[in-house]
């Protein structure tokens, strides 16, 4: 027999459903939260048949206590078998137990459901099949978001199908397909429900992008917004949306949790989760909320204004214009960048040039929107602006 703790994600129910096709009714399935997971993983070491049953662990770790426990089981006679994906993870390779890859040996990110398909595969627990495969690929796709660069919108909708029905639901599905059919679509009505939930993911975001607080955090700045849906498709918006921040944090009151996300490839938002007993990867990471990270990112932005969004729809007023764009800061400031050839990218700041030179807009663009909080103006206040400068040195 085989005892299966998982994740309560797409990723975690990947294994769920590949450990029910490969071992049928020689394994139980059970569904655990990041912060479940160690009470599961105490409840089967303390059960008298432990011995009997295979216990494998899934896109989740293990607390420094079942970690012990765990290696006292196997060197007593029992087999455990822990496949994790998560760089936090790795420190439980030491073990024989544990597997934990961040990559495929091709380089590819690694996923749960990834990993444990080749397990299962070279144990021989399962057949090889062009169904199985794609499945995989695209749980493994969504949960590393390579997605969203590779524009492979079924990985997506994979996972917006995985929200709109119970995991017993879902399970059931994906089974009969997996096991039925040869290559993996979705039907006509799962089609029409993705479209209706596509609009109702853009509507959320577009409102709590109007609802994002900046927070210097440390040596990084953090973009806070308060959201209990659709984290990883908010964390992908909102980074492209502010792009000067570092990573931003979606804070969930209600379950005590903070989901990070950044599309920097020099930032670590693992890093950041580990301080707040959390873990994950380098681009998706997510904590607990304890009582310092209520204070980093709730209490102290609880008198802070929302961040305000760049004007979108300028035909004239737009960004890395070399003949000049304007940015309107948190206290009223006109902030006027442009190129200067030989130079590089100057600031003018209510009408006074500033001495420090940006060699990229890009950077000139960061320092004004974590120093001044500044976003950029419609193409009228741009104008206007133009008008008066005009006017005044006519004079």
């Amino acid at each position: 027999m085989y005892k299966l703790l998982s994740h309560n994600d797409l990723d975690g129910v990947g294994c769920g459903i590949l450990a029910k096709i490969a071992l049928g009714d020689q394994t139980e399935v059970f569904y655990n939260s990041i912060s479940g997971l160690n009470h599961q993983v105490e409840v089967f070491l303390e059960q008298e048949n432990r011995n009997n049953v295979t216990l494998l662990i899934t896109d989740l770790s293990v607390s420094e206590d079942n970690e012990k426990r765990i290696s006292k089981f196997v060197e007593g006679g029992g087999v455990a078998r822990l496949i994790d994906h998560h760089k936090s993870a790795e420190h439980l390779n030491q073990h024989e137990w544990a597997s934990v890859q961040v990559e495929h040996r091709d380089g590819n990110l690694a996923s749960a459901t990834s990993l444990f398909y080749e397990f299962l595969l070279e144990n021989e627990f399962v057949d090889q099949s062009q169904i199985l495969d794609e499945f995989v690929e695209l749980v493994r796709q969504y949960d590393t978001w390579e997605w969203d660069r590779n524009n492979n919108l079924k990985a997506k909708n994979l996972n917006d199908l995985f929200f709109m029905y119970s995991i017993d639901e879902f399970e059931e599905k994906m089974m009969a397909r997996l096991t039925t059919q040869t290559e993996f679509a979705f039907d006509e009505i799962e089609k029409k429900l993705l479209e209706v939930e596509e609009d109702r993911v853009e509507r959320y975001i577009r409102r709590k992008k109007r609802e994002v607080y900046q927070m210097e955090i440390g040596n990084q700045f953090a973009g806070v917004v308060h959201a209990e849906s659709y984290h990883s498709e908010l964390g992908n918006e909102l980074s492209k949306e502010f792009p000067h921040l570092d990573y931003i944090a979606i804070v969930m009151v209600g379950s005590k949790r903070i989901s990070l996300r950044t599309i920097h490839d020099d930032v670590d938002v693992s890093e950041v989760a580990a301080r707040y007993d959390g873990g994950g990867h380098q681009k998706a990471s997510g904590c607990n909320l304890t009582p310092d990270a209520f204070l980093e990112f709730v209490e102290k932005t609880f008198h802070s204004e929302p961040l305000k969004r760049d004007a979108f729809r300028n035909r004239f007023n737009e960004r890395e214009s070399p003949k000049g764009c304007l940015y309107h800061g948190k206290h009223d400031e006109l902030i006027f960048v442009s190129y200067v050839e030989g130079s590089g990218w100057m600031l003018r700041i209510n009408e006074t040039k500033q001495e420090q030179v940006f060699e990229s807009f890009a950077e000139a663009e960061k320092f004004i929107k974590r120093t001044y909080y500044a976003y950029l103006v419609r193409d009228d206040k741009f104008f206007n602006y133009l008008l008066t400068f005009y006017n005044r040195h006519q004079q």
